[in-house]
């Protein structure tokens, strides 16, 4: 192994690239080499236990929340001596991540994108000689990939840093990659993604209605919606009106608002009863459960992945979404297994249903989840950077689903994704944030 080479290791998903890697870093043992996993961008921030609403609820905060500032202050101090080259390091890794402005937001507030940047200068404060990093490139903005790029290149060059990519898409290999080692043949690499069959379309598409159909074709209003946490102006003002069977793609930088956004819509963020915001033709606030509300959404985002920690079948977390639980997992009945088995077929996984949900691969927990997203057959998805992780075999399968999907009666999009080309064919309506300070 050189020093200062930076090493991609590619491949489909679930071919083996974390397994190689977890035998690498058994081999070098070093306190030296540092992993980033994809789960870290979801993964424990704080010492807190996560839950799906917790980014969104500002009773959990108090003064002994920690703030990005305060956790790099302390690994800034854990990990070396505070000598002035160290601190002219620590502020050039902040000026490089454009995070002077989030150094005074609380950890449990940070979108998953700055939660990913936040982990890797978590990482590269320690100074390590070895960096191995997992799928870094998901959950950033194009701004923030490019940076993230460049900031490899110069710390392999200035640091003798040595990198490894683990990677799932061709188009995330650098430019100035040393070695590239393939854990699937190159050939199937980089073959046409087949996506769909016909047979599995004509399915799909002659479903049954499903149960909810909305009586007004208003899905979604915003009146002047404002969200603030503590000095921060997340969303200002913002009016937005969804009309049923209308497909939206929603998009804007990290911590611009997006999930927020969502979170107003989903049942999940108390501020909404303070808003003028009306679903399904219902005000909210007016008598409507967030469970009714629950009931005729399907949703998958960074947040959702991130409170999946529990060892069950990968059948009975799809079976959750029947029931919009998250952390109460009740077995599915017979009829309810045969509905998850057959959206398992569909996204091709089927063969993990006994397989337990925090075993197999990060993009297949990816498809479980996106299956757990339809399984109720919804009036309305809201899918949160869906194909994070996943390789371009899958991402093409699931926008097949996602347009075919959509092409049936009464039903409305919301896609959310950094990477235009993930955008599936039915988009017709796009809104875009900015950053409000």
């Amino acid at each position: 192994m050189e020093t200062g080479k930076t090493i991609a290791i590619v491949g489909l998903n679930a071919s083996g690239k974390t397994q190689y890697i977890e035998r690498l870093r058994r081999q070098l043992a070093s306190d030296r080499v540092r992993y980033i996993a994809f789960c870290d961008s979801y993964g424990v921030a704080t010492d807190r236990a996560y839950y799906l609403q917790l980014r969104w609820n500002q009773h959990d905060i108090d003064e002994e929340t920690p703030t990005v500032g305060s956790k790099l202050e302390q690994v800034f101090l854990q990990t070396g001596k505070d000598t002035t080259e160290r601190r002219i390091y620590q502020q050039r890794l902040y000026h490089m991540f454009a995070m002077e402005k989030e150094l005074d937001k609380y950890l449990i507030l940070l979108s998953s994108g700055e939660l990913r940047k936040y982990q890797l200068v978590k990482h590269l404060l320690s100074h390590p000689s070895i960096l191995i990093l997992d799928n870094p490139f998901i959950g950033l903005d194009v701004a923030s990939r490019i940076l993230l790029r460049d900031l490899l290149a110069t710390l392999v060059r200035e640091e003798h840093l040595t990198v490894y990519l683990l990677l799932s898409k061709p188009e995330d290999i650098p430019s100035y990659t040393d070695e590239i080692i393939y854990m699937t043949s190159e050939d199937s690499f980089s073959a046409e993604p087949q996506g769909i069959s016909i047979e599995s379309k004509k399915l799909l598409l002659n479903l049954p209605p499903s149960a909810h159909t909305s009586k007004s074709k208003e899905i979604i209003r915003m009146n002047d919606v404002c969200i603030r946490y503590g000095k921060r102006q997340i969303l200002n003002n913002l009016n937005w009106v969804i009309n049923e069977g209308e497909h939206w793609s929603l998009s804007g930088p990290n911590g611009c608002g997006k999930s927020t956004l969502l979170s107003l819509i989903s049942a999940d963020n108390p501020q909404a009863y303070a808003c003028d915001i009306s679903l399904f033709g219902n005000q909210r606030g007016s008598g409507e459960t967030i469970w009714e509300i629950k009931s005729r959404i399907g949703y998958v985002s960074p947040e959702m992945h991130r409170s999946y920690q529990r060892n069950l079948p990968s059948l009975q977390v799809v079976a959750s979404g029947i029931k919009d639980s998250i952390g109460l997992y009740v077995r599915p009945n017979a009829t309810e297994r045969e509905k998850c088995l057959w959206w398992m077929r569909l996204f091709g996984i089927e063969d993990l249903a006994s397989r337990s949900f925090m075993e197999i691969s990060s993009g297949e927990q990816r498809m479980v989840l996106l299956a757990r997203a339809f399984v109720k057959d919804p009036e309305l998805l809201i899918l949160d950077e869906p194909m994070h992780g996943l390789d371009l075999h899958r991402q093409k399968l699931v926008k097949d689903i996602i347009e075919t999907f959509c092409k049936r009666p009464h039903k409305t999009l919301i896609f959310v994704t950094h990477y235009l080309g993930e955008l599936p064919s039915c988009i017709d309506h796009h809104l875009t944030l900015s950053k409000t300070q």
